[in-house]
């Protein structure tokens, strides 16, 4: 069972809502972890009616549970839809494992959200478990996050994440997005080093955690309200890292209807992503806000 103990590390007045960091013992991971939330002011709340529906977000390589509060500008447009926003850190702390530091593409602040088949990495990098399980549970548990409105998004390898754990978890994601993710991770340098050390030589298994692998194998189109993904003609990491193209052709193969907005100029990083973020929750809150009678139980 998880331990729903949670620490506040710190509390922040935020556009009439609160804006937290907390950690908390994974039973998953089998360490701390830490993630931000921020909850509008009807979330904060103490009545049932306070019960918020959340858009979980997942941070790229290298970043952690402040990065995207802290650089994304969200929490405006989020109090005005109230609407709760999550970021979990990108991955394991304090593992010490052998190799983990080596390449900030791989280890450390690189999880790639998945759950790692192989030693060493199987014992801590367990993130597919913790953000489909352990942390949604959690959430409704001590917070007035509504677990049956939850949306997911993320950018880079977070992207990744978002596009590929709402595919695989369909009842549990109402809405995802993503902000220059990696779309074909088993095409581009990034996933296959990822992949070959977290799940092995045998291909047929990254497979299941590629986001266009799985879309293409998908016998009817997932997401009836839609997938948004954006795009910066000038990241750098476009070419030969992203792939965007093989997500919209296996979208456009079985019917999934993708808004695929490519935008010259910007780049990967986070003013790319501040420009666009509020279309973002735009597009989560007509799935999430659709049906208040979706309350937690």
């Amino acid at each position: 069972m998880s331990d729903t103990t949670l620490w506040l590390l710190s509390e922040h007045g935020c556009f009439g809502g609160v804006q937290r960091f907390y950690e908390h013992h994974s039973t998953t991971i089998g360490l701390p972890m830490r993630f931000s939330v921020f909850l509008p002011a009807r979330a904060v709340r103490d009545d049932s009616s306070g019960c918020a529906p959340a858009i979980i977000y997942l941070a790229g390589l290298t970043c952690n549970e402040e990065t995207f509060m802290i650089k994304a500008g969200a929490q405006r447009r989020a109090a005005e839809l109230g609407i709760a926003l999550i970021a979990p850190d990108t991955g394991p702390r304090d593992a010490r494992l052998p190799g983990e530091t080596d390449h900030w593409g791989f280890g450390l602040a690189a999880s790639f959200y998945l759950d790692a088949e192989q030693s060493p990495w199987s014992t801590y990098y367990r993130m597919e478990s913790y953000l489909t399980q352990e942390l949604p549970t959690l959430l409704a548990t001590v917070l007035p996050i509504d677990r049956n409105r939850l949306g997911l998004m993320g950018h880079s390898m977070g992207g990744h994440g978002a596009l590929t754990l709402a595919q695989r978890h369909r009842g549990l994601f109402k809405s995802v997005s993503a902000l220059a993710p990696i779309c074909a991770p088993m095409k581009c340098p990034w996933g296959q080093k990822a992949f070959a050390g977290y799940l092995g030589s045998d291909t047929t298994t990254w497979r299941e955690h590629d986001a266009s692998e799985l879309m293409a194998s998908a016998t009817a189109a997932p997401f009836p309200d839609g997938i948004l993904i954006d795009q910066g003609l000038a990241d750098k990491f476009l070419a030969t890292q992203l792939h965007p193209e093989c997500f919209e052709q296996a979208c456009a193969a079985v019917g999934q209807a993708l808004t695929l907005r490519r935008h010259p100029a910007y780049d990967h990083g986070y003013y790319f992503i501040a420009t666009f973020v509020n279309d973002h929750l735009d597009h989560h809150a007509r799935t999430l806000l659709r049906d208040r009678s979706l309350t937690r139980p």
